[in-house]
C-alpha cells in the first residue's frame, strides 16, 4: 500500500511541475504567471524568462516522475517553492491567485514534497 501511495504522490508532484511549466508558462494559458515575472524582473525580458522558467519546471517534473536523484530533487523543490513564494509574497501579492493566502498553499505543497521525499521514501527503503 505504501508503495502505491508513494508512486501516486511521485506522479502527482511531477504533474504539478509539468502542468505549471508547460501550460501556465510556456504556452501562457495563465498570463498571470508572466505578469508576476514582469512585475519582479521588468517587462523587457518577462516573456523569455517565463518560458525559461517553464522549461525548467517541465524538466523538473519529468525528473521527479523518473525518480532521478530523489533527495536532491526534494531539496531543490523545497528551495524553489520557498524562494518563489517569498518573492511573490513581497513583490507581487496582488497578482497571486489567492493573494497572500498563496503562502498557505505553498507551505502545504512544501510539506507534501518533504513527506514524499524524506518520510515515505525512507519507509520504503
Amino acid at each position: 500500500m505504501s508503495n502505491n501511495i508513494y508512486n501516486g504522490l511521485t506522479f502527482f508532484i511531477g504533474l504539478v511541475w509539468l502542468v505549471n511549466g508547460l501550460f501556465c508558462k510556456i504556452l501562457n494559458f495563465i498570463p498571470r504567471h508572466q505578469e508576476i515575472v514582469e512585475s519582479i524582473l521588468g517587462y523587457q525580458y518577462a516573456t523569455s524568462i517565463t518560458i525559461l522558467i517553464g522549461v525548467g519546471e517541465v524538466i523538473l517534473g519529468l525528473l521527479i516522475i523518473l525518480k532521478f536523484r530523489k533527495k536532491l530533487l526534494t531539496i531543490t523543490q523545497i528551495i524553489l517553492v520557498t524562494t518563489m513564494n517569498i518573492m511573490e509574497f513581497i513583490l507581487a501579492p496582488n497578482l497571486l491567485l489567492w493573494g497572500k493566502l498563496n503562502a498557505i498553499f505553498a507551505l502545504g505543497f512544501i510539506v507534501l514534497v518533504y513527506i514524499h521525499g524524506f518520510v515515505l521514501s525512507k519507509q520504503l527503503s
